[in-house]
């Protein structure tokens, strides 16, 4: 097109419509201005235009004003609406003016506000007569380039900036909007409007959508007696098409009188023009695949194999999640109608087809555009949130069965930094979708991921194991839950020929739980007596990748039962991590029932009252007596630290209570909201000798004891802490056989672990007493009052790490410990035991 009203008109060739009544022609053949002089004023004007890629515009306005937020025009290149004004254009404007004198290029979608994608240089129309040329470039490829010249002159452009942006792809109009104030109605000067158009059609997609039916997709428009002329067609050299029709303006279905060989497929067009009349210099030689008609996936016959979870901070990607699906079959598959779910909401995919050994990334359909460059992309509405920490992701058909599934947790980066975000995981394996953390791992792509592509991790790693049974948890008297290591046949395992319990219990049914089928429950036919150890037998039992165990799988389980205060303890917290660390809590089963931990809180204390409670576990976690388990937001952080920690004994939750390095209060309450443990610290608590305890734990000295301040001690410094495994300053309970025993009476308070500390055992026949423990030298010199007043239990103890009474350590040699004893009568007993305080010379 092009326009320079030297015909005095704007009326025909070509047709402007409009507020026609608003513009006029001048006598310098000029379009002009010529509306009402009332401030807010939005005139417009349109004429047809299907130019939109690979296409140059340019055009001369003269702005004779001082352009503001109230005074600019808007020269719309592309354009859905003939109405500009209306809102819910699709399309792109120049604007020249507004608040920054620029002249700057914006897209336009339906409903919104316009969005600017180049922004000029600020005060290139800086005065009150601004002249101006605008030149604007988009290639083939929707790159945008916009240009100016200053004089007007076209001789001299200075290019504003460049964008790719290929949201909208079709045009039915151009035009101008002026907005002015009453003073600049008839300011405005526009001409020289040229639209040209010097690039052939491009092919962008061949579709079958048959065994005898392609779907042709251009760039562009297209002239319809060509589009529509079969002999333009040729099927492998020398087959045409029965019929070929335009569907749309840029799309050609063309149906065959045979069916495509299976395989590669060759389509030659020729002679095709676009509506400017740009026609192909050469064929275009198409290649496709043909493989019969598109059918539903069967389970594991689509993947997920890509997880964008957390995108922030982006590392090269658009800042978007996603997640990428894979067809490893030889099928055609429809993933019309698949549900996509995460726990809380479900997306259905839109009608789109994954040719075999295909990749798509699937993005909210707003996101689609920004990822087209990366390769197929499926854009859905309501897409499912991605929780950065983990979560259970599935595709089911239609009818809801099950297609595949996947429970990712932030632990399969294996990076703590890429964790972090911005980086994708991806599937190792794409052969072995069974698997688990061992066939993910964070992506090695430099832009964070790789969309719609193979995984940048791309390796080879079969599973030839069998599976492994990882535990075995009673949940009620007549069902119990078997953990596998990793998917399971689900059919095969469902066998009740499999399983056997001695003692003799008797096994009713058998579930296999989906959608990971990494459970198996048993029901049985008789109940579980408590404190009963049981042993669970299971034979042949065939994983997803058909690894069979050729030996019996064995575990041993109990009946949990109803857990009372003190049954479970507090018996080692880091509450003051090393730089970078963090806190963990452990706990232990010091009764001699089986507990099972599912509904327990961990908390702290604020105000006097228990604050921020946290669930340890939503899942069955049985305590066996005597068995330790280590709560902690990181586990990895944790072992890194302490390389002696027992990795079987972490249970991760999502996150702790807060704990200060200076002091607070560790609280387990029970699922019924009974408080079962509480230990109360202070910094202080750690011995003072230690010249740093950051990363240092306290540890409970006697699990029988009491969680107070004397029954805990800093770990050995030779481990720094225990988790996992016995306290390295933990004590067996001594049983005084007088009033008052000292054991060890030889001590070392150097933080080897080893008799670091010593303890005042005592045994009373009495309620009431009172204590007074104060330790003196060879000289008889007082050095630390240990006790004053204390009222006592039945048994007990107390502690000596060595200290004086100013916090230095006590010289090497002999100690008394002077004790008096009052009774409710005022009677008094004194008690007088030696000890030693050891160490190197």
């Amino acid at each position: 097109m092009e326009e320079t009203f030297s015909d005095g008109n704007f009326t025909h060739n070509p047709t402007w419509s409009g507020d026609a009544d608003s513009f006029l022609i001048n006598p310098q053949s000029q379009l002009q201005s010529n509306g009402p002089a009332v401030t807010g004023t939005i005139l417009q004007l349109t004429t047809p235009s299907r130019a939109a890629v690979g296409t140059t515009w340019e055009f001369w306005t003269n702005l004779k004003l001082a352009t503001s937020a109230s005074n600019y025009t808007d020269v719309y290149l592309i354009s859905d609406k003939e109405n500009l004004k209306a809102p819910d254009v699709n399309g792109y404007f120049v604007r020249i003016g507004n608040t920054q004198d620029e002249v700057s290029l914006y897209r336009k979608d339906a409903g919104k506000t316009a969005v600017k994608i180049i922004d000029g240089q600020d005060k290139t129309v800086a005065t009150s007569n601004n002249v101006v040329r605008v030149r604007v470039m988009r290639s083939i490829t929707y790159e945008w380039e916009l240009s100016i010249d200053a004089s007007g002159a076209s001789q001299s452009y200075v290019s504003q900036g460049r964008v790719t942006d290929g949201t909208h792809k079709r045009s039915s109009y151009f035009g101008v909007v002026v907005k002015y104030t009453s003073a600049n109605s008839k300011k405005f000067y526009f001409d020289d409007f040229t639209i040209t158009d010097a690039q052939p059609p491009v092919l962008e997609e061949l579709q079958t959508a048959s065994n005898q039916e392609l779907i042709l997709r251009f760039n562009e428009p297209l002239q319809p007696e060509q589009a529509q002329n079969s002999s333009n067609y040729t099927l492998n050299g020398s087959i045409n098409p029965i019929l070929a029709e335009l569907s749309g303006d840029a799309t050609v279905r063309l149906v065959f009188g045979q069916s495509f060989g299976v395989g590669a497929n060759t389509l030659g067009i020729n002679n095709l023009q676009d509506l400017y009349g740009n026609g192909l210099d050469t064929p275009i030689l198409s290649s496709f695949s043909f493989i019969p008609p598109a059918v539903l996936p069967g389970y594991n016959e689509l993947l997920i194999t890509e997880i964008m979870a957390d995108e922030s901070p982006t590392v090269g990607l658009p800042a978007q999640e996603y997640i990428e699906l894979y067809n490893p079959t030889d099928k055609v598959l429809q993933l019309q109608g698949i549900r996509y779910a995460d726990a809380t909401s479900t997306a259905i995919l839109p009608d789109a087809q994954l040719l075999p050994q295909e990749y798509a990334v699937i993005v909210p359909n707003t996101q689609a555009a920004a990822f087209t460059p990366y390769g197929k992309v499926i854009g859905i509405s309501n897409f499912p949130s991605l929780n950065n920490s983990g979560e259970l992701l599935q595709l089911r058909q239609p009818n809801g069965k099950l297609i595949y599934a996947v429970q990712y947790a932030d632990a399969w980066y294996k990076d703590n930094s890429k964790r972090e975000g911005g980086w994708s995981l991806e599937m190792i394996d794409i052969t072995n979708p069974c698997a688990g953390i061992e066939n993910w791992t964070a992506s090695g792509n430099p832009q964070g991921g790789t969309p719609a592509q193979p995984n940048s991790m791309a390796a080879s790693i079969p599973d030839n194991t069998p599976p492994i049974l990882s535990s075995v948890i009673a949940v009620a008297a007549d069902k119990v839950i078997l953990r596998f290591n990793e998917r399971l046949d689900s059919a095969q395992a469902a066998s009740i020929a499999h399983y056997s319990i001695s003692p003799g219990v008797s096994i009713n049914q058998v579930q296999v739980q989906g959608p990971l089928f990494t459970e198996v429950i048993l029901l049985l036919s008789a109940p579980l007596q408590e404190r009963q150890e049981y042993m669970l037998t299971a034979q042949s039992i065939t994983d997803c990748s058909g690894n069979r165990s050729s030996q019996p799988l064995i575990a041993t389980f109990a009946l949990p039962s109803a857990p009372a205060p003190g049954d479970v303890v507090i018996n080692e917290v880091l509450f003051n991590p090393r730089p970078n660390g963090v806190d963990f809590v452990e706990l232990v089963n010091r009764s001699d029932k089986y507990i099972d931990l599912q509904g327990w809180q961990l908390a702290n204390i604020s105000n006097d009252s228990i604050s921020s409670p946290k669930s340890i576990t939503a899942a069955h976690y049985v305590l066996a007596p005597g068995q330790y388990v280590v709560l902690t937001s990181n586990p990895e952080n944790i072992r890194q630290n302490y390389p002696l920690a027992r990795q079987e004994t972490f249970l991760r939750m999502s996150t702790l209570p807060s704990y200060p390095d200076d002091a607070g209060a560790v609280v387990v309450v029970q699922p019924d909201g009974v408080e079962a443990e509480r230990f109360s610290y202070d910094e202080k608590m750690h011995f003072e000798l230690l010249d740093d305890v950051n990363g240092v734990s306290l540890e409970r000295v006697r699990l029988e004891g009491a969680s107070i301040a004397g029954n805990f001690h800093s770990a050995a410094t030779t481990v720094f802490a225990t988790p996992g495994y016995k306290n390295s300053q933990a004590q067996e309970g001594v049983v005084a056989q007088r009033v008052f025993e000292v054991a060890p009476r030889i001590f070392s308070p150097d933080g080897d672990g080893y008799e670091d500390f010593t303890t005042i055992n005592y045994r009373t026949d009495k309620t009431g007493l009172v204590a007074s423990i104060t330790v003196y030298d060879v000289q008889g010199r007082e050095i630390r009052r240990l006790a004053r007043n204390e009222l006592l239990e039945a048994n007990g103890f107390f502690r000596w790490d060595g200290l004086r009474e100013d916090g230095a350590k006590a010289s090497i040699g002999y100690y008394l410990f002077h004790i008096e004893l009052f009774g409710l009568n005022g009677e008094k007993s004194e008690f007088k035991e030696k000890v030693v305080v050891g160490g190197r010379l």
